[in-house]
């Protein structure tokens, strides 16, 4: 039989592309809403602001995103509770414990881990579009083409819109604005670095190529769908490492909160609990975590420190303020040990 740490990476890989789409449909949402005469009237009066409050990003638009996360929560505790190990009270009786989602601890853990991914995911979409829009008025660019390279521009065949910056964090607009600078240069060496990004179209390696080789700039139309393919394919990425990111923390949050209805129902003390870290033990493990697999803790609320000096309960944990190089796409699990026998042998002894 499959282990708990099998059944639950088996599950976060259940329920990732669940929560990568909710997040693509939160994002196409914004984009069909927008009214693009609105966007382009407040970027020809240079309102940076005010175009960014027309693309209209707020969380609501992001409720699918926290639904996933409720499912990956909910479910992470059903399966956690189910592979539990007998329980007992301290006087060796048999204590029946079912997972509960409802309770207040765990809806404060759902709220709190909505609200901070929507906040995340929103702060980084606006700063892709400031930067975006900046970098289009350093470059010349009338307010349409900005405003296009916003919100995308509509597909003939399905009518919606594509290749926008909305969705994309900052950095990555910043790589995409960065490749229309070096595939306007010109400059060979500053073209061909294009050719190195894993996320371009390869299809347009040729007409690329021959820019190249012809030391000219390559022509607006292919640059444009260069930039287009460029931006889906960072939205795919983006969406990818936000849905694995945050149904790891969810589950293995779930995880946690699980063993601790599990010791408040059997009327047991925390200390009773060791916990142990687990990398995945290859070489995609980070530095940190190699160094934290095997150190073990007790009780429930005693923190493993990373050697960058962040603080994680367990995978994907960021209350304690671990930050994206801790938890993003980490493969980690936390081993729960109860010491059920001690306690028992010493409640005799009195």
């Amino acid at each position: 039989m499959a282990t708990l740490r099998q059944q639950l990476n088996e599950l976060i890989d259940k329920l990732s592309p669940n929560m990568e789409k909710a997040f693509l449909e939160a994002i196409a949402d914004i984009k069909s809403e927008i009214v693009l005469k609105e966007v382009v009237e407040r970027l020809e009066r240079r309102d940076i602001a005010g175009a960014i409050e027309a693309l209209h990003i707020d969380p609501a638009a992001f409720r699918p995103l926290s639904e996933a996360i409720r499912q990956a929560f909910n479910s992470g505790g059903v399966l956690t509770t189910g592979r539990m190990p007998r329980l007992t009270d301290p006087m060796g009786g048999r204590v029946v414990f079912r997972w509960d989602a409802s309770n207040q601890a765990a809806e404060t853990i759902i709220r709190t881990m909505s609200s901070t991914m929507v906040t995340n995911v929103m702060e980084g979409t606006v700063e892709a579009v400031r930067e975006t829009i900046v970098s289009g008025y350093s470059q010349g660019q009338g307010p349409n083409t900005i405003a296009l390279d916003l919100v995308g521009r509509k597909s003939a065949i399905t009518g919606k819109r594509e290749g926008g910056v909305i969705g994309l964090n900052g950095p990555q607009a910043e790589l995409i604005e960065r490749t229309r600078i070096n595939l306007l240069s010109g400059d060979p060496a500053l073209m061909r670095k294009y050719l190195g990004l894993k996320t371009r179209d390869k299809r347009l390696d040729g007409a690329v190529r021959r820019a190249i080789t012809a030391g000219k700039p390559l022509d607006k139309a292919t640059l444009d769908k260069v930039l287009m393919r460029l931006r889906d394919r960072n939205l795919k990425l983006r969406g990818e490492m936000i849905a694995r990111t945050e149904t790891v923390s969810s589950v293995m949050s779930a995880k946690h909160e699980a063993f601790l209805q599990a010791l408040a129902k059997s009327n047991r003390d925390a200390s009773l609990v060791t916990r142990k870290w687990r990398s995945a033990g290859d070489r995609r493990v980070r530095h940190t975590h190699v160094i934290l697999n095997g150190q073990e803790v007790r009780g429930m609320d005693l923190a493993f420190q990373s050697s960058s000096g962040a603080m994680l309960r367990y995978p994907g944990d960021t209350t304690l303020g671990a930050g994206p190089g801790e938890i993003i796409a980490c493969r980690c699990d936390v081993e729960y040990n109860f010491d059920f026998a001690e306690a028992f042998a010493r409640s005799r002894g009195r």
